[in-house]
């Protein structure tokens, strides 16, 4: 497109993102009318007047479906509008459902990209020097290169490890006990597999180097941040992002939600039956526009299906104070319904890994005899009776979820193996068919 990139820093005040904001939202709406996909559709928004909540509101909210209706040809035609000369990169969409797109990232997408994966270290207190063990997937999922790459720029040193796929899991203990890495990267999930098998191999990885655990892309309740913890004797940091704007956010050392990059991005928290913004505190729907990572897909009012709560300030002090605070409620998450009872799979995880005697587990939907049963397989921590253990999990299932499993025990490193290869957990399985 032409402009000029800028370099950004952390704004200094709330005044000095709103101007920010006030000339990207502009640009936001210009980029979007020159794709064929919005065309009629943004034909009344005054751009003199983007400022005010009501006219921004007339935008109509993009959502995943709607995307999901176009055929690829279509997508990259009508939807997409930076020429093939100035795309850098592709990255696939994130989500388990439906089928990937492939989001063309111009240089100047990624510039804009590397300055939000770049704050994530800052604002989660890495320092230059310090040196971190990578174990995120590499390729075309984003995250894993991009924190990678902006690892090095921030002056870290970066072990590329890779998710299991690539580095064994066995070897990816190896190399951490060789070049004692201070800071690990990757699925919370994965994390747990990496502490069940080091237990299984005697080795301690809560009495090693790692200080700092960074995560992203899945939900970490406080059950699986405590467990992570106390296996790797580490805190425990979240960020958050997606791939239709960057890594828009991470916690600091309060650990009170994510601090929202918005001079990135512009955030909106709807009532989802409504529409309307909801008062600071409630539950509603995330809607995010990206204000510089727009220059081959115009996202506009992207409505993420995230449910989140909506903070104007914390109680932090330091550089990221300027910028407000979300925390998810939960997200659009799957569920099981056994025999009319509906399971959350992100609750009924949070309740096994509260369960110390855990060291990790599989729920599969099977039928038998006609009827649904809940299958656990579970692994439990080594010197635990397993069958003590596995009579108790059944009880607290049946009293929680008024389901009673069937509780298999799986020998230690079981899953492990099995997840190996997969990028996010396989945890929850319908294996009805």
């Amino acid at each position: 497109m032409g402009e000029a990139l800028i370099d950004l820093k952390i704004p200094r005040s709330r005044d000095e993102i709103a101007a920010i904001q006030r000339d990207r939202k502009r640009r936001a709406v210009e980029n979007a009318r020159r794709a064929p996909f919005w065309r009629g559709k943004l034909d009344h928004i005054r751009l003199d007047r983007l400022d005010d909540p009501e006219e921004w509101r007339k935008i109509p909210l993009l959502d995943k479906d709607m995307l999901r209706a176009l055929s690829p040809e279509e997508f990259y035609r009508d939807f997409c509008i930076a020429p093939r000369e100035e795309i850098a990169e592709y990255w696939r969409s994130g989500g388990t459902t439906g089928k990937p797109l492939f989001y063309p990232r111009t240089f100047a997408d990624i510039h804009y990209a590397m300055t939000g994966f770049r704050r994530t270290y800052e604002c989660m207190g890495c320092r230059p020097g310090d040196q971190a063990h990578l174990s995120f997937p590499l390729g075309i999922h984003p995250a894993g290169h991009m924190w990678a790459r902006a690892g090095e720029a921030a002056g870290m040193g970066m072990i590329w490890a890779g998710a299991g796929a690539a580095c064994p899991s066995a070897m990816q203990l190896e190399l951490m006990q060789l070049l004692r890495p201070t800071v690990w990267m990757g699925m919370s999930s994965y994390g747990l597999h990496l502490a069940n098998l080091a237990e299984q191999r005697g080795i301690d990885l809560a009495g090693g180097p790692v200080k700092r655990i960074l995560c992203t892309a899945e939900p970490l309740s406080d059950a699986k941040r405590d467990k992570l913890a106390r296996h790797w004797g580490a805190r425990v940091f979240d960020a958050f992002g997606m791939t239709e704007v960057m890594m828009m956010g991470a916690e600091s050392e309060r650990a009170e939600g994510f601090h929202i990059w918005t001079d990135l991005c512009h955030i909106e928290v709807i009532d989802p039956a409504t529409g309307a913004p909801v008062p600071e505190g409630a539950e509603g729907n995330l809607v995010v526009t990206p204000l510089f990572s727009n220059h081959a897909t115009p996202f506009l009012r992207w409505s993420t299906g995230d449910i989140v709560r909506y903070r104007e300030h914390g109680t932090d002090d330091g550089p990221f104070s300027v910028f407000p605070l979300i925390k998810h409620a939960h997200r659009t998450a799957g569920f099981f319904k056994v025999r009319g009872v509906n399971i959350n799979h992100a609750e009924f995880e949070d309740f096994m890994f509260a369960d110390r005697f855990v060291g990790d587990f599989k729920a599969e939907l099977v039928a038998r005899d006609g009827l649904d049963v809940l299958r656990l397989c579970v692994e439990f921590r080594r010197g635990v009776d397993a069958g003590v253990a596995a009579a108790a999990v059944e009880r607290q299932t049946k009293a929680k979820f008024e389901v009673t499993p069937q509780v298999v025990v799986l020998e230690p490193g079981t899953l492990a193996r099995e997840f190996e290869s997969s990028v996010k957990a396989p945890r929850f399985v319908d294996a009805r068919q």
